[in-house]
């Protein structure tokens, strides 16, 4: 059982080991300062459009270094150096964004090591476990991009998610409905 259950770790192991190497690349390559410099030099003039560039970037990082947690690590303190003394409830989204970008991100990313487990853990082949979460994340992703362009813009979370809400059940309606018609 031990030998079974040790070759059954063996991708998911080469895959973590193959993520953890690319993380330190990024990091030795100064990923952190880049994007740093990038949003305080392109941020002055779109602070409305800010959560949702945030939400981006926070969903590329994440995808391309596998961690969430990492993301956290490198945006927020640039968002709220971005805000500081400026726009407290902006700063808040645009924290928010980072999060929901970085979880989001994170959750698609063939390296992050919570997809590599769950792929193991259900004894699936991991490209096919990516592929099959990634079209409900994206359509989700796509209306938090446009709830966080909506909430830079009125500087409210609270309509941004009543809108949100409203689509995501009109967007289940039309799965729904489209799954009915093709039965």
């Amino acid at each position: 059982c031990i030998p079974d259950g040790f070759k059954a770790m063996v991708p998911a192991i080469l895959i973590l080991t193959l993520a953890w190497t690319l993380k330190s690349m990024t990091d030795s390559l100064g990923a952190k300062e880049f994007v740093s410099s990038f949003v305080q030099t392109y941020a002055s003039g779109m602070l409305n459009f800010l959560p949702a560039i945030v939400f981006v970037i926070g969903a590329f990082l994440a995808f391309s270094t596998g961690t969430s947690w990492g993301t956290f690590g490198i945006l927020i303190p640039i968002v709220v150096a971005v805000f500081n003394g400026s726009d407290y409830n902006l700063m808040i989204i645009s924290i928010s964004a980072c999060m929901a970008g970085a979880v989001c991100g994170d959750h698609c990313s063939p390296i992050s090591d919570t997809t590599i487990m769950a792929s193991a853990g259900a004894e699936c082949v991991h490209v096919n476990h990516v592929n099959s979460q990634l079209p409900y994340a994206l359509s989700v992703a796509s209306i938090s991009f446009v709830c966080y362009l909506i909430a830079g813009l009125v500087k409210n979370p609270i309509l941004p998610i009543l809108f949100g809400m409203v689509v995501i059940a009109g967007f289940l309606f039309f799965l729904k409905k489209h799954q009915r018609a093709e039965a």
